[in-house]
């Protein structure tokens, strides 16, 4: 493979600006910190990665599909499962199941009225994620439950160097990646995403497609509210809002097309951790919270514009 081809990978380019940006952060440092810059970049950019799969997923399947209930549905999550364990060592198990259990609850929901009701799935997850925040608000009642020792000492551990998040993020990107390249799921969805008659005519059970879709991205989402939690030391009602456009620019960055019909799981990741390398620099350049908040936001718009102009094929 020569190297024109696989600088035409659009994954490609994601990495190279995460190179780009870790790069920049260093030359700020006169490269002192490369590594606890590097293990920061995997530990926070794991809890976007894992909740821009999911996104990716529902994105696939074409214009229009879009979970926003993402942010409500993570700290619902988080807040239930650590209620539920209460701090009481060796309830890591029941509280993931609980978080696992809201993931699902909350994606069938979603598609419920998507599929029942024939809402857009953008009115439809947004019109939910009121509904999931205010079970969480109602839930939470102003308390910080912290998390089990052990759960915590996991969240912010690390394995063979590698943070322990960073790791789940890992094996659940290879398990996505496998679905998608080898499963008929996958190209079952692919092929929904590109033309969703057609695929009707050819006799796929686009529905399913769909739900299994939107209920992945919840579960995901679930999931990262819980590591999230354990790894920050409780659950705060705004947990999850940086990621409800976070979950959108990491899918689109990775170079997964807008359009639908095509995924890439790479991509996702280091579009993850170029927008915190992003954050990372800014931050060492001293710049405030609505100055970061510009320049990410016009990082972002910059990129989808490119993106929805690029040709097809390319």
């Amino acid at each position: 493979m020569t190297l024109l081809q696989r600088l035409s990978r659009p994954w490609i380019w994601a990495w190279l600006a995460a190179a780009l940006a870790f790069a920049a952060t260093l030359g700020l440092t006169s490269g002192r910190g490369a590594g606890e810059l590097a293990y920061a970049a995997l530990s926070f950019g794991a809890f976007a990665a894992i909740v821009g799969m999911g996104q990716m997923l529902v994105i696939t399947l074409g214009p229009g599909n879009v979970d926003l209930s993402i942010p409500a549905t993570m700290t619902l999550a988080a807040t239930l499962a650590l209620k539920v364990m209460s701090t009481d060592p060796g309830t890591a198990l029941l509280g993931l199941g609980v978080a696992l259990a809201v993931g699902l609850g909350t994606g069938l929901a979603n598609f419920a009225l998507i599929f029942l009701l024939r809402l857009p799935p953008i009115i439809a997850t947004l019109a939910a994620s009121l509904i999931y925040q205010s079970l969480a608000i109602w839930s939470n009642r102003g308390l910080r439950i912290k998390p089990p020792p052990g759960l915590a000492d996991f969240a912010t551990g690390r394995f063979l160097g590698l943070p322990n998040v960073a790791w789940v993020g890992l094996a659940l990107a290879l398990i996505v990646w496998v679905v998608l390249e080898r499963s008929v799921w996958g190209r079952w969805l692919l092929a929904a995403g590109q033309n969703l008659r057609a695929a009707r005519l050819a006799g796929m059970p686009v529905e399913a497609v769909r739900a299994a879709a939107y209920v992945t991205v919840a579960v995901f989402a679930a999931l990262a509210g819980y590591l999230l939690a354990s790894f920050s030391g409780g659950a705060a009602l705004n947990m999850g809002q940086e990621y409800l456009l976070m979950s959108i620019a990491v899918v689109v960055i990775g170079g997964t097309s807008i359009a639908g019909g095509n995924s890439n799981v790479p991509g996702v990741w280091g579009a993850a951790l170029f927008m915190f390398l992003v954050v990372s620099m800014l931050n060492s350049y001293g710049a405030g919270a609505g100055v970061r908040n510009v320049l990410t936001g016009t990082i972002i718009i910059a990129i989808v514009i490119a993106a929805s102009t690029r040709r097809p094929g390319a």
